[in-house]
């Protein structure tokens, strides 16, 4: 009898458990507004797990656990779309849409015209299904008859409802996304382990939804916005409706769509839209405007390609030509060489554009990349510009071919590119660039965050002979600094302070900051969780490392290979002498939880720092960092051109700081 007590004890509290979750997991991916802590959600979903494995024949598809499948999927299967997916007509300026309303106006000549305007996201297209209230089916655009089944990965999308309250069967289509933190965040972890980025969040979001294994699409942190819905197969009777009916079902719809009464309004919503375009947290490339009345839209029909009650009016690209100048080598931490176009200086989204990647020596050689062609740029969003490709029509015959070097261009050494690599590499572990390199990498914010030990201080301590490896930082005399060009006692002085501190940052810094390839801010974390010690880590197997969550057969290869080299085992010994902590155990709390329950919004270009490290300093002393304000927004931290936010904030009374009172707050 007590077993079945026991078993009716945890049923009813997995019942609240997965009602809170889902309630909170509304509030803050769909609405913006969270209730509770990162740390405090991360607690019911524990309890969650561990009832649910004592107790494995509760498990119910719907729960929040069963977003992520165990296992990776075999492979996507192809799904005829009930109805076609259309594309859409395009048009490139506000007065080509008297030309799409004269076309409707021909075949409904007498009718009074409403139209709907929502942003035409980057993103791909999706149709998701729910039978008896459940998520079900998720399918792709592909040609717009067939799709694939992407159902597994589709689930992970945490905005998106497991259970809604139509028990119908509903099919809801939209647009999934990469936001540009979750594009940042993503591509920065493959050049940490030094993949290729992804060009564009677009890519990215395509790319993540094709991955066999659910649990890697989990941690992309992909989105969707809905647009259109079926009940038992019935639309509404006007786009509007629609929207009002994804709002009421559940579903996150984009919260700039309109409706507006004629093309003035339309047009007026473009301009507006277009000045805000880099304010939003997406990548959106126009509008997207559709005749309002269900009725008309079948009245209209459509052509082979597209709805005659539809068109999306695009914004101007980010694009610009240039031409290429010359072409650098830079040498990584790694001894990765990497080609850098130098370009004539041109402006592309308010920022001048002088140089661009060419990623490597197969990039160029596909692309036909020679120095003095015109070229075409792009940037998206925050994105690095690249170059898309060379104008071939406008070459003159001066162009040169670029050879790639066979000797790095700072030591001299021969360079060395594995059969399975695109990548060339100095193979010089003393190489004047690597160590430079090793060396910012090392005193960056992310890693063991030495602040005032930039590039220009490094290269003059180089120049001087006071470093020649990272361990020499922990051996700087003041009397040498200060001699150093811009370095009196005070700055030399605080510049000590800094390195002292830094003997302090935990292990996950400091396995971070040794610079090993393909251990990035996430994998050095979990290393450090699952080993404890440095030493321990040292020593482990590749069999070993592979149990590790996030950690495969490539990077268990290169972290073994670093610490079986001898250079990089005197230089962890160096370190271990410098007293920095190569413990768990040891690790004391450097950073207060001073904001914990506090919830900021950043907005603005902020001139000290990234988003990306504010944020990190937010939720490093206990804060949340949200991408729209609510009322339980705290702070708003205004940059420059800060855009509608501000006003917003102030029309709420919601708590402005300056970056510089921002500063103050973190550091107090």
């Amino acid at each position: 009898m007590s077993d079945l007590v026991s078993r009716d004890q945890a049923k009813e509290r997995l019942d609240k458990l997965r009602q809170e979750i889902v309630y909170h997991e509304k509030k803050y991916y769909r609405d913006n507004d969270p209730q509770i802590s990162d740390y405090e959600y991360d607690q019911l979903v524990k309890e969650l797990e561990a009832l649910e494995a004592d107790h494995p024949e509760l498990i119910t598809p719907e729960s929040p656990t069963q977003r992520v499948g165990e296992q990776p999927i075999e492979g996507f299967t192809t799904v005829e779309h009930r109805l076609p997916m259309l594309s859409l007509d395009n048009c490139y300026s506000p007065e080509e849409l008297t030309d799409f309303q004269d076309r409707i106006r021909k075949l409904i000549p007498d009718e009074p015209l409403r139209y709907v305007v929502e942003l035409k996201i980057d993103g791909l297209g999706i149709s998701i299904f729910y039978r008896e209230g459940k998520f079900a089916q998720a399918i792709t655009r592909g040609d717009g008859q067939r799709g694939d089944d992407v159902t597994h990965n589709v689930k992970t999308i945490k905005s998106l409802p497991l259970t809604i309250a139509e028990l119908s069967e509903v099919e809801v289509r939209g647009e999934i996304y990469m936001p540009f933190l979750s594009f940042q965040h993503l591509n920065q972890e493959r050049q940490d382990r030094e993949e290729a980025p992804f060009a564009n969040p677009r890519n990215a979001a395509a790319g993540s939804i094709r991955l066999l294994d659910p649990k890697e699409v989990a941690k992309r942190r992909l989105d969707a916005l809905l647009y259109s819905t079926y009940i038992a197969g019935a639309e509404t009777e006007s786009q509007w409706e629609n929207l009002q009916t994804l709002n009421q079902l559940g579903f996150k719809t984009n919260a700039w769509n309109r409706r507006c009464e004629n093309l003035e309004e339309v047009t007026a919503l473009y301009t507006e839209l277009l000045q805000k375009r880099d304010e939003l947290e997406y990548d959106v490339d126009g509008v997207v405007i559709k005749v309002d009345s269900t009725a008309q839209q079948h009245s209209l029909g459509h052509t082979a390609k597209f709805p005659r009650w539809a068109i999306s009016l695009k914004f101007p690209a980010r694009q610009a030509t240039t031409r290429i100048n010359d072409i650098l080598i830079q040498v990584g931490r790694t001894g990765a060489l990497t080609p850098v176009a130098v370009l004539e200086p041109v402006k592309l989204s308010g920022i001048t554009i002088s140089r661009s990647t060419l990623h490597n020596e197969e990039e160029i050689r596909r692309k036909d990349i020679r120095i003095g062609d015109t070229v075409l740029i792009e940037r998206s969003g925050d994105v690095i510009p690249k170059v898309v490709s060379a104008m071939k029509e406008k070459r003159t015959g001066g162009e040169v071919e670029f050879v790639f070097p066979s000797h790095c261009p700072i030591c001299g050494t021969q360079v060395f590119k594995p059969e399975e690599e695109v990548v060339s590499r100095c193979v010089n572990s003393s190489c004047p660039a690597v160590v430079r390199e090793s060396l910012l990498h090392f005193a960056s914010r992310r890693a063991m965050n030495i602040e005032g030990l930039g590039e220009a201080l490094i290269d003059q301590l180089f120049n001087e002979g006071q470093i020649r490896e990272i361990a020499d930082l922990y051996n700087l005399e003041l009397e040498k600094l200060e001699t150093l060009e811009r370095m009196g006692q005070k700055s030399s002085q605080n510049l000590l302070d800094e390195i002292e501190k830094s003997r302090q940052r935990n292990l996950p810094r400091l396995i971070f900051a040794l610079g090993i390839r393909h251990v990035g801010e996430r994998t050095a974390q979990v290393l450090a969780a699952r080993f404890k010690e440095m030493e321990v880590l040292s020593q482990a197997s590749i069999e070993e490392l592979v149990e590790v969550e996030d950690v495969g057969p490539i990077v268990a290869q290169s972290l073994v290979f670093f610490f079986q080299q001898p250079k990089n085992q005197e230089l962890i010994q160096k370190l271990r002498d410098a007293g920095l902590n190569f413990s768990l155990k040891r690790e004391e709390s450097t950073e207060e939880q001073t904001l914990a329950g506090k919830t900021f919004v950043l907005t603005g270009t902020l001139s000290g720092l990234t988003r990306e490290e504010a944020r990190s300093r937010i939720e490093a002393q206990g804060g949340k960092v949200t991408t729209s304000l609510s009322a339980k927004t705290d702070y708003l931290i205004m940059g420059e051109d800060p855009g509608s936010k501000l006003q917003k904030a102030q029309n709420m009374g919601t708590e402005v700081l300056t970056e510089e009172e921002f500063l103050q707050l973190i550091s107090s």
